[in-house]
């Protein structure tokens, strides 16, 4: 009976979203082929080009920004305000208290 060699497992490798960024534009150039840049960094060609055709999808948002998140920042920002004058009025009425029970 032949022993098994155990072999440690391989953990995925996480790529710095920058380093993405870093790669896809460098594939756009066309200077290099995809497989001269997948043995550069390492990483296979199909996830290239996965990132290449996600980054194309998404280029637009680069310059329209996000709608909804501004829009959700907006509101936050008005329910602070509302929040920090409800925290005014309370400090007053809690003030106006105390002198009025001594």
């Amino acid at each position: 009976m032949k022993k098994q060699q155990i072999r440690p497992r391989k953990t995925r490798r996480h790529m710095d979203d920058t380093l993405k960024a870093k790669i896809v534009l460098e594939a756009l150039k066309e200077n290099m082929t995809l497989n001269e840049l997948s043995t550069k960094y390492e990483v296979h060609p199909t996830q290239i080009s996965t990132w290449k055709r996600q980054f194309l999808e998404n280029a637009s948002s680069v310059f329209s920004g996000d709608k909804a998140a501004a829009q959700e920042l907006k509101d936050l920002r008005e329910e602070r305000e509302k929040l920090h004058q409800q925290i005014g009025q309370q400090t007053m009425d809690i003030e106006f208290l105390k002198k009025n029970l001594k």
